[in-house]
């Protein structure tokens, strides 16, 4: 019988390139693949929020990741499609701005006073308290499953980040991250515990198996890491990003622990998230007084750019979360394609 470690030293290479969504994404992957598309590379029809849209921006993404299997590492830095991952990141820019407008109003130390309060009783908006309260066995997994786009590379975006920071905000973001990357040891860096928790529930760990399976609104959830990672103008905006995740993480950490034990699930997958709800508990004070104060201590302007992150977060999370709920109310699945989350 094959180990977890052994298992996964099988599926360390790039992952294949994914399914196109339409004109869009099969361009980009036309192109990855040495081709020389006709297509069109933004059709005017062609929605920030749309699958080929998103899928196309992933795809150029991943090429600063681990990229993908039989594309030349030299696609990375190939100046088209730079230009044109750029003409893909206006629109999507575009979109956010224009869905959680930043008037100046409202400072990032009250937007995350707003985000610790937790809601008085259940929120059925919520995935993590409808996942503790009554979410089946397989909802966790299809959770799990379309989680895995980002938690297999958890805090790989964020990393972009330090470079562009100085002082007390550069200090604490390193040292968030070396937790976040398993304070030295292999074995506890948070995409290898999920990687566990995946294997714990029958999934399959290979990096990115489930983008298939990702409705858009995954898809958004991770680029978003990457769009304000790669972009220096954007440092105010990924650290804004960073203090969301790590201040609502602890609470919805302990819920999704609760869910897993109630489910009967094994100790690895559980252990994920209690994890998270102490780690992230004590990252959510660092982040907020060393990270975003360190920042804003030395760059007062870009209170604005931390605000927006943090309102573009919370953004496409509700939609995520909405996607999600929908279906499993209606006794569906949220996966595109079936049958994925069915086997490890």
């Amino acid at each position: 019988m094959r180990t977890m470690r052994t298992r996964r030293r099988a599926v360390l290479g790039p992952p294949p390139l994914p399914e196109p969504r339409g004109t869009l994404s099969a361009a980009v992957r036309d192109t990855l693949r040495g081709s020389h598309p006709s297509r069109p590379w933004l059709p005017a029809d062609c929605g920030a929020y749309d699958d080929d849209l998103q899928l196309a921006l992933y795809m150029l993404y991943e090429l600063h990741y681990r990229g993908f299997e039989g594309v030349p590492d030299r696609f990375e830095w190939d100046g088209a499609l730079l230009s044109r991952r750029g003409a893909l990141e206006d629109r999507f820019l575009c979109a956010l701005h224009t869905d959680v407008p930043v008037d100046g109003t409202e400072t990032a130390e009250d937007v995350l006073d707003e985000l610790q309060l937790e809601p008085v009783g259940d929120d059925d908006s919520s995935l993590s308290h409808y996942l503790r309260d009554g979410g089946s066995l397989q909802q966790l997994r299809e959770y799990a499953a379309l989680r895995s786009l980002y938690h297999l590379k958890e805090a790989d975006p964020h990393a972009w980040v330090i470079p562009r920071l100085r002082g007390r905000a550069k200090a604490a973001m390193a040292a968030v991250e070396f937790d976040e990357f398993g304070a030295g040891r292999a074995d506890e860096i948070h995409a290898e515990l999920f990687a566990d928790l995946m294997e714990d529930l029958r999934l399959e760990t290979a990096y990115g198996h489930y983008v298939d399976a990702a409705p858009a609104e995954v898809l958004a959830t991770v680029n978003l890491m990457s769009l304000f990672g790669l972009h220096r103008a954007l440092r105010g905006a990924l650290v804004g990003h960073f203090a969301a995740v790590e201040t609502t993480s602890s609470p919805a950490s302990r819920r999704l622990a609760e869910a897993l034990r109630r489910v009967g699930a094994g100790p690895a997958a559980v252990r994920f998230y209690t994890e998270h709800v102490e780690a992230d508990a004590v990252h959510e004070q660092v982040v907020r007084h060393d990270v975003v104060g360190g920042l804003l201590e030395s760059e007062p302007d870009l209170d604005a750019d931390v605000v927006f992150g943090i309102r573009a977060t919370i953004h496409l999370e509700d939609r995520l979360a909405a996607r999600l709920l929908s279906a499993w109310r209606n006794g569906s699945t949220p996966l595109l394609t079936t049958g994925q989350s069915q086997t490890g």
